[in-house]
């Protein structure tokens, strides 16, 4: 089992920054991939940017260049720099975590950070 806690939202003006820390815990060695998504009123949860244990990343083609994922492994902790951000970014972001535990595999989820973007 894999727990996640995520941190680091908050309100921002047009074009300033935030980062957002996800702190793993549990079967950590089972964990493949890492990533951030995102879900705005009304609309679905979408992919902004995964790493996996490979170090492999992908962005979300509208966060291309604007935001970055890390990861410390000492830490147990993925990272999303964001910057430049805009209001359309305006979303509650969730850390996700996908692996195997054989024979099953998982896909855990923390309990998400409101990103607010307003002037």
């Amino acid at each position: 089992q894999v727990r996640l806690v995520e941190s680091g939202g908050g309100l921002v003006h047009p074009g300033g920054s935030l980062r957002l820390s996800c702190a793993a815990s549990g079967s950590i060695s089972s964990i493949n991939a890492m990533g951030w998504y995102r879900q705005a009123p009304g609309k679905q949860r979408d992919l902004v940017a995964v790493i996996t244990s490979g170090g492999s990343i992908n962005y979300a083609d509208s966060v291309k260049g604007r935001f970055t994922i890390s990861r410390d492994n000492a830490k147990n902790t993925v990272y999303l720099q964001m910057n430049s951000l805009k209001p359309e970014d305006t979303a509650v972001y969730y850390c996700n975590a996908r692996g195997v535990v054989p024979p099953i595999g998982f896909d855990a989820w923390g309990q998400g950070t409101q990103v607010t973007v307003s002037s």
